[in-house]
């Protein structure tokens, strides 16, 4: 990565693509799309991404576009085949039982899938580890993964940012992630009074956010799409953005700002534009620098990730 583009990442303005909940909310758009007797509605994301509802989650949607409309067929509008996440803990599954995890079409087992994909694929899958917390392994390298994830010196960061096992007696529920950005902490509830904390990053002065969210979707080393008043703002970028899928954006991998995982938050229909992630500046955690988004280490964001479902609750702190 260049040092241009890295500085621009750490100066908060790579994590996320929204300034603020209220603007998040009114660049995601609705599209209606009906046909004879089938009242199936789209939602459609910031990068053009469409989702059909399928009972608490949203599943990708593929069909046709014409004249700047969705239009639906009944073969297009079948659900795509999911593959279940990996189950949470014990403790977990209680609340959890009724929450199908949304996996992308690449996880569906297609032979045709690249290397990347599959590769994908089974990272969305991998356990999570339940042993004691011992930080040589939980901060070591990752080697195993679609892309390799270097150790992180944790002997350098204030424990209160490293990941712990605590005693928790709130008002939230076994599951709930719970964001305090004063603390930089977030924090998984489990059973039997219970959390898991992770130190974190969160938006600086003036693009900070605080409010109720569901996880709508998780990915694995995903592709990072910057909104265009962002790449407009900064020639550098323009040139490290390439045309994928959805949009310019970055390809998952090592020089991508969403780093190894990646939880999209939405509100009801729409997508807040909030992620919860990995990051390639890991000592930016405890400080309050990113646009919004909370970042993680990455290996705190790959155990995260195992152990939360599509339709996890997410509470951002005022």
């Amino acid at each position: 990565m260049s040092a241009p583009l890295r500085l621009f990442l750490l100066a908060g303005l790579a994590a996320c693509a929204a300034a603020s909940p209220a603007l998040a909310q009114s660049r995601a758009t609705v599209a209606d799309a009906r046909m004879d007797g089938d009242a199936d509605r789209l939602y459609q994301d910031q990068n053009g991404a469409f989702y059909l509802r399928r009972g608490d989650r949203y599943v990708p949607y593929a069909g046709r576009v014409e004249f700047g409309r969705a239009v639906l067929d009944r073969q297009a509008a079948a659900a795509p085949a999911a593959v279940p996440a990996m189950s949470p803990p014990p403790a977990a599954q209680a609340q959890q039982s009724r929450q199908a995890a949304l996996v992308q079409p690449e996880a569906s087992g297609d032979p045709a899938l690249s290397p990347i994909e599959a590769a994908k694929a089974k990272a969305v899958l991998r356990a999570p580890d339940n042993g004691p917390i011992d930080y040589a392994r939980a901060y070591g390298p990752v080697e195993d993964d679609v892309f390799p994830v270097r150790a992180f010196d944790y002997k350098k960061m204030n424990p209160a940012y490293l990941r712990q096992e605590i005693a928790y007696h709130g008002p939230y529920e076994p599951g709930t992630i719970i964001v305090d950005p004063r603390a930089h902490q977030l924090t998984l509830v489990e059973e039997g009074g219970r959390a898991r904390r992770y130190g974190v990053g969160v938006g600086k002065q003036g693009f900070s956010w605080s409010g109720t969210a569901t996880v709508n979707s998780k990915q694995a080393w995903p592709d990072w799409y910057p909104p265009k008043e962002m790449i407009a703002r900064s020639p550098k970028l323009a040139s490290e953005v390439d045309k994928l899928q959805s949009g310019l954006g970055v390809s998952g991998g090592l020089r991508n700002p969403l780093g190894a995982r990646a939880m999209y938050l939405w509100q009801g229909n729409k997508d807040t534009l909030f992620r919860i992630h990995g990051t390639l500046e890991p000592f930016s955690i405890g400080k309050s620098v990113s646009s919004g988004c909370i970042r993680m280490i990455n290996q705190d964001a790959i155990d995260l990730f195992s152990r939360v479902n599509v339709g996890t609750k997410v509470v951002v702190l005022n």
